[in-house]
């Protein structure tokens, strides 16, 4: 012999809006025997809902086959599995193999991931973070620091935990996972004017500010050594591998004893490398190039390309590692974690 729920009334006839066919908060909330209100609030603030009356509701969602977002799925527990990823670009590699380590970690973990590309634009990131807030997400991986301060300007939003990527926050209340990148400028300009170099420039473009933080290293090392740091050429157009060409033949007219140029990224530098030998300027013998990231073809370039390696994929695995164990509540030891770079010496310096 059946027995009923004593917690839950027989399933009744479902009620659907005469519109789309689908059923209605109102189908749940009658259902379950409690206001459309409650729905509402399970579904958006699910902690404000006593368990037994989340799973009352988990289950009556799943037998009438309500699915209203992502929230739904999460009921019982008040904690949803899904991530938000902003990035930059879903095109540029660099983010590319970031977001290949997230998704890595984030599978062992048993968690999905919502993926924005922001376009390097303000008023966008601020656009999907709200967007994505409505899939209540557990937690944030952010790619830069205008995203950080637009999240936590967000009351509603002081409890998310979210890491940063890339670039290294300046105090342990805030956890990122990346690399110096002044001290990576620095050190390209360390490594050509210990190569000879004197008159060395500086081509950027997007100019975010990562690559503006690279010239200030960059600028540091060179004034140091007491060179003059001012011949660079800086666009905020997006980058790519002609206007590593277009930058090269500016700073030659500005200054036309350039010796050495580092390249904000290696998209810049294998454009420069092209616009040297069409001109027939030999690298590196008069014109030393340097670029940023380590793409795959930079060491198959001719000349190979001397590059900054940055740690992509690490930086996406352990950030992921890093939120999934502040949302499991562990302990953790370093919230601010420094991967490095390292600097690949080849034939263009």
């Amino acid at each position: 012999m059946s027995q009923t729920n004593p917690r839950q009334p027989a399933l009744r006839t479902t009620r659907t809006s005469r519109a789309t066919g689908r059923v209605t908060i109102v189908d749940v909330a009658r259902h379950v025997g409690v206001s459309p209100m409650t729905i509402s609030r399970a579904l958006k603030t699910p902690e404000r809902v006593q368990q037994e009356l989340r799973i009352r509701i988990t289950e009556a969602i799943a037998a009438l086959g309500y699915v209203p977002n992502q929230a739904a799925s999460t009921l019982a527990s008040a904690r949803s599995q899904v991530i938000a990823v902003l990035v930059p670009s879903l095109t540029n590699s660099v983010f590319i193999d970031t977001l290949s380590g997230i998704r890595d970690y984030l599978e062992q973990q048993g968690y999905q991931f919502l993926i924005g590309e922001t376009g390097y634009t303000r008023d966008k990131e601020a656009q999907l973070i709200a967007t994505y807030l409505a899939h209540a997400p557990a937690g944030f991986l952010l790619s830069s620091v205008a995203q950080h301060e637009i999240l936590r300007g967000l009351p509603a939003c002081s409890h998310l935990p979210a890491v940063r990527m890339f670039d290294l926050g300046k105090g342990h209340q805030e956890m990122s996972v990346g690399f110096s990148q002044i001290k990576a400028g620095y050190a390209v300009a360390r490594h050509l004017i210990e190569r000879g170099y004197r008159r060395p420039g500086f081509l950027a473009a997007q100019l975010d500010p990562r690559v503006m933080k690279r010239r200030e290293g960059f600028r540091k090392g060179l004034l140091e050594a007491g060179l003059d740091p001012d011949a660079e050429v800086l666009l905020a157009q997006p980058t790519k591998v002609e206007m590593g060409a277009q930058l090269l033949r500016q700073i030659l007219e500005s200054t036309p004893d350039c010796d050495a140029v580092f390249c904000c990224n290696d998209d810049l530098a294998l454009g420069a490398l092209f616009e040297c030998q069409r001109r027939g300027i030999d690298v590196p013998q008069q014109m030393a190039i340097v670029g940023f990231n380590d793409l795959s073809w930079a060491a198959c370039a001719t000349p190979s390309i001397t590059t900054v390696i940055t740690p992509r994929y690490e930086i996406g695995y352990q950030a992921a590692q890093l939120l999934i164990q502040t949302l499991k509540g562990e302990t953790i030891a370093k919230p601010r974690l420094d991967l490095g770079f390292e600097l690949a010496a080849r034939e263009s310096t």
